[in-house]
Parts: C-alpha cells; sequence; structure tokens
C-alpha cells in the first residue's frame, strides 16, 4: 500500500540569468521574471512538507550551460528530492556546443535529479510502491537538429515496457515534456497544435496501458490543462514564466478500494521584484503580441477563414490565450457566427457532451488501475 504523500510541480522555468537574455519584440515569454519566480516558489515550497518536486522540462531559456548550472545549484540546496525530464529548449541541438548542453550531457549534469546513468531516460523509486519513470520526448535528425515535433525512440519505448513489467505490482507515474493527450481540439492533427504533442503518442499510449500507467505529467504547451483518456490522467502544467505564472501543489492519498485519490492546487506568482503587477502585465503582454498569432489560428482548419476576416475578428480575440493559458476557460463568443462560436466552445474546459468541466487548476482524480 501507497502511504499519502504531497508534491510539487514546476514547468518550464526557462531559467535565464539576466546577461544571457535575448530581447526579441515579439516574445511570449517573460523570462526576466524566471529566476525572481522560480526562487520565490522554492521559498514558499521549503516551508511545505513536501516528498519531491517534478520539472517537466524546459528548464532553461535556451539550453545555455550557464543557466542549466544555476538551475542544478539551487536544486541541490532543496531539502526534498527533485525529479526533471528534458525540454526542447534544454537541447537546441544534439552534440551542444562550448555554451551550449548537447543530449549526453544532459543526463550526467543532472544525475542527482532522477538520473542514473548515461541515458537521457530514467526509473526512480520515489516512495516504497510507488515510482517515476523520467521519459525524453526531444529527438534529433541525422544532422543532430532537433525535431520539430516530441518523439519516443524505439530504444526507450522498449526499455519503457521491459520496466513497467517489473513495476506491474506498484504505482507508477509518469513526465516527459511534450503532451501525450490532447490538451487542445484536433491537438495531434493541426498544424499549429503537433509540435506540442508525442509525434508517436499512440505507441507511447498503447506501451503506458498495457503498463497499467494512469498518471501523466508534461508541459511544453503553457497551459493549465488536465485531460482524460479512459482510466490515463495528464496534467500539463503551465508555464513559469508566461501567464498566469502557475505552479501545483498535489497530495496523494491511498483509499480503501486500493486506489489512489489526487487532489490538486494550483497557485500563482502574484508579483516579484521589478514586476509588482505581474499578473496584470503578464496578460497585457500576452494580450499585445496576440494579434499574428489569432490569425494563425482563424486561417487554418478547422476554421479556415480568409486573411481579412481573421483579421477583423482577431482583435476580439485578443485575450483567447490567455483565458486557455490559465485553464479553466469559458470560450462563448456569441457576437461571431454560430458554427465560429461553436468551434470555439470547443477550446474551453467542457466535457464530451460539452458542458462546463473546471477541473484544470483545482481538482480531486480517482486513479484506477485495470
Amino acid at each position: 500500500m501507497v502511504r499519502p504523500c504531497r508534491f510539487a510541480i514546476i514547468s518550464d522555468p526557462h531559467i535565464a540569468l539576466p546577461h544571457t537574455i535575448a530581447h526579441t519584440p515579439q516574445r511570449f515569454h517573460l523570462v526576466e521574471v524566471s529566476i525572481p519566480a522560480i526562487e520565490q516558489i522554492l521559498r514558499s515550497l521549503e516551508t511545505e512538507q513536501l516528498d519531491f518536486l517534478l520539472l517537466p522540462g524546459d528548464l532553461t531559456q535556451h539550453g545555455e550551460r550557464e543557466n542549466h548550472e544555476w538551475l542544478v545549484n539551487r536544486l541541490k540546496r532543496l531539502p526534498f528530492p527533485a525529479y526533471v525530464v528534458p525540454g526542447n529548449h534544454d537541447i537546441i541541438d544534439r552534440d551542444g556546443g562550448d555554451r551550449t548542453l548537447g543530449l549526453a550531457d544532459f543526463p550526467q549534469l543532472y544525475r542527482d535529479f532522477g538520473y542514473t546513468g548515461d541515458r537521457p531516460y530514467y526509473h526512480q523509486e520515489l516512495l516504497p510502491g510507488m515510482h517515476l519513470i523520467g521519459l525524453n520526448s526531444i529527438a534529433f535528425d541525422e544532422d543532430g537538429q532537433q525535431l520539430f515535433a516530441g518523439f519516443v525512440d524505439g530504444p526507450q519505448l522498449n526499455w519503457l515496457s521491459a520496466t513497467l513489467e517489473t513495476l506491474r505490482d506498484d504505482w507508477v507515474m509518469v513526465a516527459i515534456h511534450h503532451n501525450v493527450l490532447e490538451h487542445l481540439p484536433g491537438q495531434a492533427r493541426h498544424t499549429m497544435g503537433r509540435r506540442y504533442i508525442t509525434q508517436n503518442r499512440d505507441e507511447l499510449l498503447i506501451r503506458l496501458r498495457e503498463g497499467q500507467v494512469n498518471l501523466l505529467f508534461t508541459g511544453h504547451l503553457h497551459v493549465q490543462d488536465i485531460a482524460q483518456a479512459g482510466d490515463l490522467w495528464e496534467i500539463t502544467t503551465g508555464s513559469l514564466v508566461s501567464y498566469p505564472h502557475p505552479y501545483r501543489i498535489l497530495t496523494l492519498t491511498p483509499q480503501t478500494s486500493g486506489q489512489l485519490q489526487l487532489a490538486v492546487e494550483s497557485h500563482r506568482v502574484q508579483a516579484v521584484a521589478d514586476w509588482p503587477d505581474l499578473q496584470i502585465t503578464s496578460r497585457q503582454w500576452m494580450r499585445d503580441r496576440s494579434q499574428h498569432f489569432m490569425v494563425r489560428l482563424l486561417t487554418s482548419p478547422p476554421f479556415n477563414l480568409s486573411t481579412d476576416k481573421a483579421e477583423f475578428y482577431a482583435p476580439e480575440l485578443q485575450d483567447f490565450w490567455a483565458d486557455i493559458s490559465a485553464g479553466d476557460s469559458r470560450c462563448d463568443y456569441d457576437q461571431f457566427p454560430a458554427e465560429m462560436n461553436r468551434l470555439f466552445r470547443a477550446f474551453g474546459a467542457v466535457d464530451a457532451d460539452g458542458r462546463y468541466l473546471p477541473i484544470d487548476n483545482q481538482a480531486t482524480l480517482q486513479l484506477v488501475r485495470n
């Protein structure tokens, strides 16, 4: 029987020391707040009775060694274990360079945070009878350039199946950067959505279900969302450097039935030094950069609007992505044509029947094994 435990999630912190920050005008990420925000959260978490911390990828701005090293040194000071997986921003190209980390470097640098060997994936026993598998969804072409979407290669899939078979009598949670379940309508097929999902997710899902995994933790999409497919739940957590600057604390409690109950609490960084109104400023930051993003969305399937029509409607959608990022959104635009509004409603926090179901930030999940 698994004992009760509490743990936290900080996703996509994009750690950037001030002198490493690239100032590009259309950048969505407020990497300027990465270090003060994570320091604030970690100081708070250090006062909690936590068993561990998860960081599901995009640990740094662009794979800079010194940003990775800053984070490693900070995590070493925690009074509880921390576990990481790589994100697409953590290993820009396979071999790295003088200033950036390569794939082989990652498990070496983060050897105190899950990794036990040379492979960029691992298994750790968190507590008696409770285990974590950290997967690598960052893949590269023959020239060492990072692939557009996430991918879990064959040797890793085979290792996953073999490892899960040895853990069949225990509880196993999996962390991976790219989404496995869809968190947006048609995400796996959409031209804008599929870069955030694991390309060979169908094969991965087969392995996970065969191994009776029912809980996944992901990042990458920068939204607060909880998705379900049968007995499998996936919790994706928004980015520390994007509105609403969230983190989560979760409590896992065994039930008399032998199943587990997971209580999810979400919190936000309200302010940091030099950003006293972070929630307001950050939402406005995203709003100011929304036009091009919304035109791309509206001219893509399933909307398929002309550029002129997309540019006409886009200003009324300047808060759309901020609302999605915050989770539990209601995407009702009654001023739009009926079919267009119907398509937008599907982006909201709704169940399969279209009913509002706000579980993205505060929720109690029943974890059932086959």
